[in-house]
């Protein structure tokens, strides 16, 4: 993460560490890494109503939060972490269930989940149905849902024609 002008903005986190160049124009910012372009971005302005404002991108997170997930129950950015209200809804409801190392490791899987199979929308309306019915997601269930599924490669019947049908076309030519 890098402040620029007020702003706060996550950079994916394969860049934690490097220091980056970054260049701020009218609309959008660039950073840059040596001499390549690693990341671009909208840029944000502070206003009066806004004096710090911040674009955190949830996946820019979460190799950090894999890697110590028990940090997300207190974390500053935490709300910054949901792609949708429905995962927020889903933490509200996991947080008041379990305790808190297992709602953390939970609610981390289920982004994980989110990203890696890249089922944002289709992710929010399965936990949307499970906080209906008063349900806690099982991530090995949701895992196995949304895995990638084999292509079933069609099956082909290659008929050939008899070598008589050839012999017909040339004596008749």
């Amino acid at each position: 993460m890098f402040t620029a002008k007020s702003v706060l903005y996550s950079v994916p986190s394969r860049l934690a560490g490097h220091r980056l160049k970054v260049r701020l124009h009218s609309t959008h910012l660039d950073a840059w890494l040596g001499g390549v372009k690693v990341f671009e971005c909208e840029r944000l302005h502070a206003s009066t109503a806004d004096r710090h404002p911040r674009r955190i991108d949830w996946r820019h997170m979460l190799p950090s939060l894999k890697r110590k997930p028990g940090a997300f129950a207190r974390w500053v950015l935490r709300d910054a972490m949901f792609p949708r209200s429905e995962y927020a809804q889903a933490w509200e409801q996991i947080s008041a269930r379990l305790p808190e190392r297992s709602a953390c490791r939970l609610m981390v899987d289920v982004l994980d989940l989110a990203d890696r199979a890249n089922v944002v929308a289709e992710l929010a309306g399965v936990l949307a149905g499970l906080q209906a019915r008063d349900e806690l997601p099982d991530i090995d269930e949701l895992r196995h849902r949304f895995a990638p599924r084999q292509p079933t490669m069609p099956e082909v019947q290659v008929v050939l024609p008899a070598t008589d049908v050839y012999d017909e076309l040339l004596e008749a030519a």
